[in-house]
């Protein structure tokens, strides 16, 4: 689907500098395994969906990495915080044509090739998609335009994220997902089967 992007914010892989909160329980070392394991993933998942991809990294572009030059557009983060990174994703995006736009992160196990799939389709009779995170954020955002103030006072990263979207959408017709648990600490993936060769 021409129309159709899909944005992929990611951390660049670098020891030290990944998913702090879950590295104070198991090391650095671990826990960007786990991270490169994540980005897999989310690859895996990104790759079978019919859409245009774009990659935006947060430090630096990679040229050669596991995000295929020639199924991947490549480009950096720009703003002050997230919220503003992600506004200009999205302007970029409209701009460049495309009239469906998902974002999602690189820290959800649980994504599914359907779950964006569906945000696609739901796009067609909603304003916005959201998927709810079971920390109070969400792990995607669906839009067809940008609504006045939903990148605007946040405090990213807090449990108070979706309920503060939610507000500021209350005029939209909005669609949930499915709620999934995407991965910041150790209780995330302790009862998790995959991650249990990373915990010995």
């Amino acid at each position: 689907m021409e129309d159709n992007l899909i944005l992929i914010f990611t951390r660049n892989p670098e020891l030290g500098k990944v998913k702090t909160r879950l590295a104070a329980s198991i090391g650095n070392e671990k826990t960007l395994e786990i991270y490169k394991f994540l980005l897999q993933h989310t690859q895996e998942i990104a790759s079978n969906v019919e859409a245009s991809r774009r990659v935006l990294y947060s430090e630096e572009i990679i040229k050669n990495d596991i995000w295929d030059n020639n199924l991947y557009q490549k480009a950096l983060q720009s703003g002050i915080d997230l919220g503003e990174k992600m506004k200009n994703a999205f302007a970029d995006g409209f701009e460049n044509g495309f009239k469906k736009i998902v974002i999602i992160g690189t820290d959800l196990h649980d994504l599914e090739i359907s779950d964006i799939e569906i945000a696609f389709h739901e796009l067609e009779n909603n304003d916005v998609v959201i998927g709810p995170a079971e920390d109070g954020g969400y792990y995607l955002l669906g839009l067809k335009n940008i609504p006045a103030n939903i990148f605007s006072n946040k405090r990213w990263s807090t449990e108070t994220v979706l309920k503060d979207t939610l507000n500021d959408l209350k005029n939209y017709k909005v669609h949930l997902l499915d709620t999934k648990n995407d991965i910041d600490t150790i209780d995330d993936i302790k009862n998790i089967e995959v991650f249990q060769k990373y915990l010995v």
